[in-house]
Order: structure tokens, then sequence, then C-alpha cells
């Protein structure tokens, strides 16, 4: 039972300190869609999503009414769409266009799952799925792409990160007009969760219910406001178990909203992801916390060791108040969508090799960076295998989203707006990889990966 203290301490957290739900994420199988005409598996996926999305939007909306909690997003991931592509064959924008038209229908921020596997090599369906890739995002709005090119088991496959580089410049081209969004939709993974709500890395894994719920939770201004009434002279493990209380706290709130959800949508309930994911708003940056444990500006020394102790921390406390933590859970840094970071980037204190170096210790990766236009797709390719190799060998998730975007170039601002943010665009090192990347093959997986 919650006591009056405790409620008024949710209300000002939310109030004052930026405290939400970043989505309600409904992952739907469409295993039961796939059928070797694409035009019925296509009326198939769409019934299916329409069907048991239907409510979605409207559930999420009565939860903030009774309880008063912000839920930003309400989002759809699906079985990755290589899958049906394998067995029907024909264009996989197809598929694109119909996840966007169900999307629009039943009213929801995003679908993800226009996603491939491929970690291993190529299956039926999962070249032409990345082929289309630029296609598909720029004749869709609500639609998110996700690849998974590596693993600690499997290793990473390099000819998957050679075509994306080309992908996510050929997606730059194709959605220049705006500003090259379409890069923002489409995220690069190695060892990618089944249960991931956040996009645009969500699809729903082959390991999950036919349909389940799955909340994300966010809270970084409430984390850093409990930081600044700490004091600057509190001990290093007093911030940490300080993080950990608050992450319990935000836990529970999500627990709450995930239960509600279950229960009037008839769906089961899968697991709560806290991730501090930031935000463009005051008081809502990622960056901000670690400047609050000390630093003088993110990215500079001391930086990844705060960052560590930041991700350890949420995650203890997550799991403390929840046995149904999963997703993601740590420490988001998208550049474009967190102010500190914004603000590190544009004065010169944070640069991609830190960030690089930030993401051995977080949650997820090199995320929504701006690059130089002319940034080729070699360099791009070698960012990609870069942050996979992190990812495989540490045993965890990593990602990049980065945006080449067309005609910009170093200092130029860009303007998502939303979620998406904005910011400079960042130096690269020119230095090119082409004779690495165009090996092609796969890195094999590390001795870590021989634990059965």
């Amino acid at each position: 039972m919650l006591n009056i203290e405790e409620i008024m301490e949710t209300v000002q957290m939310i109030q004052d300190e930026c405290l939400d739900i970043r989505t309600i994420t409904m992952g739907i199988s469409l295993i039961d869609c796939a059928d070797g005409d694409i035009d019925r598996s296509c009326d198939k996926v769409y019934e299916k999503i329409c069907r048991k999305a239907e409510k979605l939007v409207a559930t999420g909306e009565s939860i903030e009414h009774t309880y008063g909690i912000p839920i930003i997003n309400k989002r759809v991931s699906v079985t990755p769409a290589a899958i049906l592509a394998g067995v029907s064959g024909g264009d996989p924008v197809r598929y694109a266009r119909t996840l966007d038209r169900a999307a629009r229908t039943i009213g929801v921020n995003f679908v993800g799952g226009y996603s491939a596997l491929v970690q291993k090599g190529y299956s039926a369906g999962d070249e032409a799925l990345i082929r289309s890739i630029p296609e598909a995002m720029s004749e869709t709005e609500l639609l998110c792409s996700s690849i998974n090119v590596g693993s600690t088991k499997a290793g990473i496959n390099m000819d998957a990160v050679r075509l994306l580089g080309q992908m996510v410049k050929e997606t730059a081209r194709m959605t220049a007009e705006r500003q090259s969004i379409g890069c923002a939709k489409l995220v690069v993974l190695c060892n990618a969760p089944e249960d991931n709500p956040f996009m645009a890395g969500a699809f729903h894994g082959l390991g999950e219910p036919d349909c389940v719920i799955n909340v994300g939770v966010s809270g970084p201004g409430v984390v850093r406001a409990t930081l600044r009434r700490l004091g600057k002279d509190a001990p290093i493990q007093v911030v940490a178990d300080t993080v950990k209380r608050t992450a319990f706290k935000i836990t529970r709130m999500g627990q709450l909203v995930g239960t509600e959800a279950s229960k009037a949508l008839g769906v089961p309930f899968g697991i709560i992801d806290l991730s501090l994911a930031p935000t463009p708003a005051v008081g809502d940056s990622v960056a901000h916390i670690l400047e609050e444990m000390g630093l003088e500006q993110c990215g500079g020394p001391g930086t990844t060791a705060c960052l560590a102790l930041l991700n350890d921390a949420v995650k203890k406390g997550g799991v403390m108040a929840s046995g149904r933590v999963g997703g993601l859970s740590g420490a988001f840094i998208p550049v474009s969508e967190d102010a500190g970071m914004m603000a590190a980037a544009r004065s010169g204190a944070l640069c991609i090799e830190k960030l690089e170096a930030m993401t051995s210790v977080c949650s997820v990766g090199l995320d929504m960076i701006m690059l130089p236009g002319d940034t080729s797709a070699e360099v791009i390719s070698g960012i990609i295998a870069d942050e996979a190799a992190i990812g495989m060998v540490n045993q965890k998730t990593t990602a990049v989203r980065v945006i080449p975007a067309v005609g910009y170039k170093v200092g130029d601002e860009l303007n998502f707006g939303g979620l998406l943010g904005g910011g400079p665009v960042m130096p690269v090192s020119s230095v090119s990889p082409a004779v690495m990347i165009n090996r092609g093959g796969y890195i094999p997986a590390p001795m870590q990966s021989l634990k059965n």
C-alpha cells in the first residue's frame, strides 16, 4: 500500500521532474499471417494488428486519466517482417506500407518490426528486406526498422554490416528533403532483445507469446533532482544507492501501469523496461545526471565511470522493484534527444570516440548522432562493426543509429522536432576502413560464447 508521502512524492516527480511512462508497446506475433500469397499475407497482417491493438490507445489514455501518469507513446511491435517476406516472396515494401497503414488506423505513434535477424547469415527474405529499407522508410512515417547483425553466440555478419552502411546512406538520400529523417527510424543492433518496447529497435521476438504488453518507463529528471538534493559531498557509493532507490520507485509506477493495461486489454503483461531515456525537454537529460554526479561537462574525464555507476544502479533498483524487468533497462545516450548531450557536442566536450567508450557500459549504443552528409558508406559500416564488437565481446546489447544528413556539414544544426529532437552535425574520422569492410564474411564469436 502507498502512503500519502509516497503519493505526493510521485506527483512531484510527474509535475516537476519529467517522470513519465515513455511507452506502452503491444507486441503482436504475425507468424499466423504468413502466406505464400503476399496479398493474403498483407491482409492478414492488417486485420490482426487492428483487431489486437484496437483499444491500445484508448486504454493508455484511460490509465493516464485515472492515475494522472503521463504515457507519452502508444506503440506496436511485430514479428520481424523478413520472416513473412521469406514465405510470401514479392516486394517487402508492401509489408512496410501495410504496417504503416495499420498503425495509422489504430492511432499509435510508431510500429516496429520491419526487421531481420541476420547475425549468422541471410535466410529467405532477409536480404530483400534489408535492400528495401530506403524505399520503405521514404514511403512511410510511423514505421521503424531494425536489423540484428551480431551476437555473442554467433559473431558478426560482416556481409550485412557492409550492406547496411550502404542502406543507411541510401535511406539518407531518399529522405534528404526531410533532413534524412528516415535514418532516425533505422537501427542496427548486436544482441537485440526480443522484448524491447523502445523504438526504433522494437520487434516481437519469436520466443514471445502471441500478444503481450511491455512498458517502458523513463525518469532522468527524477534521478537528477534526487542527486541535486543529495549535495556534492556525499561519497560515491551513496550516490549509487540514491540512484538505486530512485529507480526502485520509478519501476513501481511502471508495474502499476503494466498491470492495469494488461487487465484492461486482456493481454499478458510482459516486462518493464526501466531505461533512462532522455528528451530535449529542460531537466530530462542523462548528461545532466552525470554532471550532477560531479563532472564539469558530459564527455570529460570521468564520464564513462559515472555512466557505468548510473547504468548499474538503475538495473539494480529496477530488479528490486519488479520481477518483470527486461528489455534494455539502463541509461540511453542519444545525442539529438538529450539537451545535455547536445550542449556537450556543440562545445566539443563530447566526440564520437568518447560516445563509443561510453557505450561499453550503458544502454544502448551510438544513438541519434548526426554525421556530415558526405560520410562514406564504408565509414558507417566501420562504425557499425566497432559497436557490434563492443556488444559481442561484452555480452550486451549495442546499436548504431546515425544520420548522415545530405547537404549538411560539421557544425550545422538539424531539428526533427518532438522526441527525436535535434542537434549539431558531429565530426567523424574519414580514415577509410574500406578494405576491411569489403572483405565480407563474418567475425567469429568470442570465447565468451562457449558457456554450454
